[in-house]
């Protein structure tokens, strides 16, 4: 593999992170063609089904808001 074109431990910090973000949006567009072994398939296939059988178990945005302004 040739050298990169880009320096990483030339970048800061921030532009670290975006490009971090680009990367993962990146991947995130053709999700399928990245490969699961069948144990990480059968770890999502089990949290769906809780999912799927328990709900959510999220709370509101709003309540969220509200426990970190009552923080303050």
């Amino acid at each position: 593999m040739a050298d990169p074109a880009l320096n990483i431990d030339d970048l800061s910090p921030d532009e670290r992170l975006k490009l971090l973000e680009q990367l993962w949006d990146s991947l995130s567009k053709n999700a399928e063609t990245l490969p699961l072994t069948d144990a990480q398939r059968d770890e999502l296939d089990r949290r769906l089904d809780d999912l799927e059988r328990d709900g959510g178990g999220g709370i509101p945005w709003e309540q969220v808001l509200e426990r970190i302004r009552g923080q303050g």
